[in-house]
């Protein structure tokens, strides 16, 4: 028998226990459940539970682990988003308008979550078609933070991260499209990994962003990060851009001999004074563990017109047109950033396009010029913000305004072109909530990324879990 609740163990604990005989998967998904439904109520971080679902697919990782044939993830309780296709679950992503939409096909991800022996016990909520950074919408309502329940988790993946940072399961599959993988994690004090564009299946899906979005981990180490990653990676036939990820056992390196280049603002990026503190303490200790660090930046100015560019006119030709004459149920963000698609003119898009190969190249060059294996910068410049709000009014001193909101400046350029990215928490700021930094790797190098965010992770540390009282 294991010596805590099984909904208290890490992916490979809880993995290795399943597999060993310590605790069995169906035993594991009741103590996952009972902690989702004691968290439920404060957090909202759930769409749709499929807990009779969960128990046969338990059941039949009990039995595969019986017959020696059981997956990496086997018995292993996960959620998925609502956006995230699960054949014959409904996903409308947040919104009124696509309630009724049940897919009867499943995402290529989802679909090796299963055949590796994962057990989705739930989809977790976003923000309207996952169009924003906080997690609210009219058919599900607000989701709120572990950490302070009067904050954002962030977005897209806010309830995959609030869940998942609440002990509700040890792993969570997000998507990440401009920051909806790493803005959660960085607020809720998780691991977030977006990996490199195409290094996982997202076919068949919505097809909005589809030159953005990346599909990848949230969890509560690099550890069980590279576990998720290893059984969701890899070419799927039915999705064009799917591509192998070498190195995904990359051994763990000694720091000692590692060269990374660090970036404070990315030359642009506003930053508050406790998430610069800790950024620059971060960068201490990687280089007291014997790391080389140099600081430079790329040389471009923010991407985010660029980016914005292409999301607002994707959401409007997938989202936006079809519906124009049902927009009263649209909620106010979702519809200005649709309306802002609409008003994006064919030339512009098409710059917008040619844009993203001066960023690789720069993000390339600075990785070369210094011989690093990634850049370091901090993942946001603020921690999580109140409810009520669609970003924080400012970030260190400067204010956030339409219609470029550029609160979120560190991580478009990994969408645009592709790159991985890791948010690792970093401890805690002036409010005592989670801050972040951000590992960017170059293209491919997943693998390698990983296992060098573990041995970052095991010199900087987490900030732990979020204080259980207040759920209540």
């Amino acid at each position: 028998m294991i010596a805590v609740e099984p909904w208290q163990l890490s992916a490979e604990g809880l993995a290795a226990a399943i597999r060993g005989g310590g605790v069995s998967a169906a035993e594991a998904l009741e103590s996952v459940l009972a902690r989702a439904d004691a968290v439920a109520p404060a957090l909202n971080p759930f769409a749709i539970r499929l807990d009779d679902r969960a128990r046969e697919a338990a059941a039949g990782a009990d039995a595969a682990i019986r017959r020696g044939d059981a997956g990496p993830l086997a018995g292993v309780p996960v959620t998925i988003k609502d956006s995230q296709w699960l054949a014959g679950v409904p996903s409308p992503a947040g919104s009124l308008l696509r309630q009724d939409f049940v897919p009867d096909e499943t995402c290529g991800a989802v679909q090796r979550l299963i055949d590796a022996g994962a057990v989705i016990y739930a989809t977790t909520t976003t923000p309207e078609f996952c169009l924003t950074g906080v997690t609210e919408s009219k058919l599900h309502g607000l989701t709120r933070n572990p950490w302070n329940l009067g904050r954002t988790p962030g977005g897209s993946s806010g309830g995959a991260a609030a869940a998942l940072a609440a002990g509700a399961g040890p792993l969570a599959l997000g998507g990440d499209g401009g920051g909806s993988i790493r803005i959660p994690a960085a607020f809720c004090g998780l691991v977030g990994f977006k990996p490199s564009f195409g290094g996982v299946p997202r076919e068949p899906c919505t097809p909005a962003w589809r030159s953005l979005v990346s599909l990848g981990p949230l969890a509560h180490s690099v550890a069980d990060a590279r576990l998720m990653l290893r059984a969701i990676a890899g070419r799927d036939n039915r999705d064009r851009n799917s591509i192998d990820l070498a190195e995904l056992d990359a051994p763990v390196p000694n720091l000692a001999g590692v060269r990374l280049v660090a970036s404070e603002t990315l030359g642009f990026a506003p930053v508050d004074d406790d998430v610069l503190a800790a950024f620059r303490e971060a960068v201490a200790a990687i280089q007291a563990a014997g790391a080389t660090i140099v600081h430079d930046d790329p040389g471009l100015p923010s991407s985010v017109q660029i980016w914005a560019t292409i999301a607002a006119a994707d959401a409007w030709y997938e989202e936006g047109q079809e519906d124009e004459e049902r927009a009263e149920l649209l909620t106010a963000a979702a519809a200005d950033f649709l309306a802002f698609g609409r008003t994006i003119e064919a030339g512009h898009y098409v710059h917008a396009t040619f844009a993203r190969d001066p960023v690789n190249r720069a993000y390339a060059d600075l990785l070369a010029r210094h011989d690093a294996a990634a850049l370091l910068t901090p993942t946001l410049g603020c921690e999580a913000f109140e409810h009520g709000l669609r970003h924080p009014e400012q970030i260190g001193g400067v204010e956030i305004e339409a219609p470029w909101i550029d609160w979120a400046g560190f991580l478009y350029d990994a969408n645009l072109v592709g790159l991985p990215a890791l948010a690792l928490p970093a401890g805690l700021g002036d409010d005592g909530l989670p801050v972040s930094i951000q590992l960017i790797g170059a293209r491919t190098s997943d693998g390698p990324l990983l296992a060098l965010g573990q041995a970052v992770e095991s010199v900087i540390g987490t900030c732990g879990p979020p204080p259980d009282t207040i759920l209540g």
